[in-house]
């Protein structure tokens, strides 16, 4: 099965099919740094972070570029609010987007451009669109004639006399038509302003894609991506202003991730059910948000709750006790060739074809529009026939040197598909008994109860020793004794 990508576009499922054989040009609008960033948009990062993980795991080469708009409205009024330079805040909220993007496993784009380094490139582009007769001058600002672009509406389906000034469009009441929209702005006092053949000013919040994109990817690109609310009217912008100069298709797939809800409601400040990153990945733990965020379709919405994402910890943990497993067993470390297993014992050879059949499985899932929950859920089942062919072979440990080779081939697989594509980490690392220092005492004072029980059993203070195992069970602390020696869950 080839990869099929629903294309915002033509709202249909498109065989992919890149302009260069094996290589792809990937572009997703990036953050406009002026607070921190909220659940949103690690809904769109790690949707997008996957997606170009399939690429390559499929054996493309991607070239993937995502902007910051350093220099906007919302920055300058902020900066103004909070007495330091936008240029400082803009860093501020930079440096905290990448501490949470490294926190949820998110690969470093090639190219993370920014507004001001391309100033000159958006001034050639504004320049070319009025020399084509697509813009205007308009008292030192410059303005995209949407009338004058045929195609204006053709992403967001919607009809050019039907329009008003989109979001964060100014309305000016001279505009020739109020879905005109700024390409320059005419510099106000105290603002950050750059000379232009128009007198000093700054870019639009539009145009600084285009540019960025085609300076990085060329005039035409093979994916843009984004967050379904930049569909109207950054993107339909986006791609008027760019095909209006470079006469060429902008981008060939268009692909947008859902909202997210938060207890079935639209996520709000003036709701205050806002989740700050930094602060759902403190509370949560990175590693469940990323898995709670590919429990749905990206296209889809999903609902911020609390019982889900204690669902997606209980499943993170399945992970955890698999790999815990097949370490133990010596099963976790590279496999060699794999080859029709020989029929030693029916129920493991059941076995055996499950855990075969799950890299088939997972292709076909990613392939039909980058299904995450089926992706998933071939994972799941992989865990499901590997915790069942262990049982099988703990019970007949005759024949564990047989299947050996179909346990290593398991771990390989999980190693490949769920952390290499999906970006779940399936080795512990203490991963799930914290990561910032309350969690990390928490970790080293349960170890220094798991040793005095140790030294309680090893002086056959048995009463003791079973009284420190039912109290941590009251707590929903679990211990598990071990060949290599007693591991808790929680």
């Amino acid at each position: 099965m080839s990869l099929k990508i629903h294309n915002t576009l033509t709202r249909t499922k498109e065989t992919f099919q890149p302009l260069i054989i094996d290589k792809v040009k990937m572009y997703v609008c990036g953050i406009t740094p002026y607070d921190s960033c909220h659940i949103g948009h690690a809904r769109c990062y790690v949707a997008f972070d996957v997606i170009r993980r399939y690429l390559e795991y499929s054996g493309y080469d991607v070239n993937y570029v995502q902007n910051f708009t350093d220099i906007d409205d919302k920055i300058i009024d902020r900066a103004r609010t909070t007495n330091i330079s936008p240029f400082e805040l803009s860093k501020r909220y930079m440096d905290e987007y990448f501490d949470c993007m490294d926190a949820l496993g998110i690969k470093r784009a090639d190219v993370y451009p920014l507004v001001t380094e391309h100033i000159s490139e958006i001034i050639a582009i504004v320049q070319g669109l009025i020399d084509k007769g697509y813009a205007y001058v308009l008292e030192g600002s410059v303005y995209f004639e949407v009338s004058c672009f045929l195609k204006y509406g053709r992403l967001s389906g919607r009809r050019v006399e039907d329009l008003l000034a989109g979001a964060r469009v100014e309305v000016d009441e001279c505009k020739r038509h109020p879905a005109d929209f700024a390409l320059w702005k005419d510099a106000r006092p105290g603002e950050p302003s750059w000379d232009s053949p128009w007198g000093k000013g700054r870019p639009g919040w539009h145009i600084e894609c285009s540019a960025m994109a085609i300076k990085h990817l060329g005039e035409t690109i093979d994916i843009h991506g984004g967050g379904q609310d930049l569909v109207f009217p950054h993107h339909e912008n986006e791609i008027a202003q760019s095909e209006g100069y470079t006469g060429k298709p902008f981008a060939r797939y268009w692909i947008h991730n859902g909202f997210v809800t938060v207890n079935k409601e639209k996520m709000s400040k003036s709701l205050n059910n806002f989740f700050v990153l930094k602060e759902a990945i403190a509370q949560y733990h990175p590693q469940v948000v990323r898995l709670f965020l590919l429990t749905t379709h990206y296209r889809s919405p999903i609902d911020f709750s609390s019982d889900k994402l204690e669902m997606t910890r209980a499943s993170l943990e399945r992970v955890y006790n698999l790999t815990d497993k097949l370490k133990e067993m010596g099963c976790f470390e590279p496999a060699g060739m794999i080859t029709k297993q020989a029929h030693y014992h029916p129920a493991a050879d059941e076995c055996v074809e499950e855990i075969l059949k799950t890299e088939d499985r997972f292709r076909t899932a990613m392939d039909d529009d980058f299904n995450f929950p089926e992706a998933l859920a071939a994972i799941h089942e992989l865990i499901t026939a590997t915790n069942k062919l262990i049982s099988i072979l703990v019970a007949n440990k005759s024949i564990q040197e047989q299947y050996r080779p179909f346990l290593k081939h398991s771990a390989c697989l999980l190693t490949q598909l769920a952390e290499n594509v999906l970006g779940i980490k399936v080795q512990r690392q203490g991963l799930m008994q914290g990561h910032d220092s309350k969690d990390t005492l928490v970790d080293s004072l349960l170890q220094l109860i798991i040793d005095l029980r140790q030294t309680a059993r090893e002086t056959k203070n048995f009463l003791l020793s079973d009284t420190i195992r039912d109290r941590l069970k009251a707590l929903d602390i679990v211990l598990e004794d071990t060949p290599s020696g007693t591991r808790y869950k929680s």
